[in-house]
């Protein structure tokens, strides 16, 4: 396995950056799916973008296993997604990026078409529906610069973010009450 990265945490401008499509399978590339497969896994999450490790390529990991199966990692390399389903809510949809184990209603596609590169090189097609699909929509959107607290209402934003300023506030204040201690 890789090595555990750390993780972007919002509201770290780099989650609103766009991504650069991988123009070629490198060591760097498998390595690099190594260590956010290993970092997704530790989290513990189903799904890891390569922007919430700081890296602004378009790769996703994931996995769609449920608890008790074995293991089913997936590595997306400049995937494309095509929505064909019915619109759903992805009920209590979190993020690994987003502080306080945040969760909320999200709308979502039941089903999507998926157009993506594998380690491998080739490129692979897939229709895919339920829960993987959502993980897969949750995911791409990150390489826009999407979080899914970008998709709910106005109200429960505002709210969310006046709780991470508050927090941000309180982290910078214990911060500068520990330089001063140790100066």
């Amino acid at each position: 396995m890789g090595t555990q990265r750390e993780i972007v945490i919002y509201p770290d401008e780099r989650l609103s950056k766009v991504c650069a499509p991988v123009t070629e399978i490198t060591d760097e590339i498998r390595e690099l799916a190594d260590d956010m497969l290993e970092t997704m896994y530790k989290a513990p999450g189903v799904g890891l973008a390569a922007p919430q490790v700081g890296v602004h390529l378009q790769m996703v990991v994931y996995d769609p296993s449920e608890k008790d199966e074995e293991r089913q990692p997936r590595v997306l390399i400049n995937p494309e997604v095509t929505l064909t389903g019915e619109p759903v809510v992805s009920r209590q949809e979190g993020c690994l990026s987003v502080p306080f184990g945040y969760r909320a209603d999200v709308e979502r596609s039941s089903s999507i078409h998926l157009k993506a590169m594998g380690l491998d090189g080739v490129v692979f097609e897939r229709d895919i529906e339920g829960f993987e699909a959502i993980i897969v929509q949750h995911e791409t959107d990150h390489l826009k610069g999407i979080l899914f607290i970008d998709r709910i209402g106005r109200l429960r934003r505002t709210l969310f973010d006046g709780k991470v300023k508050k927090w941000l506030k309180k982290k910078q204040q214990e911060e500068k009450h520990q330089a001063q201690q140790h100066s």
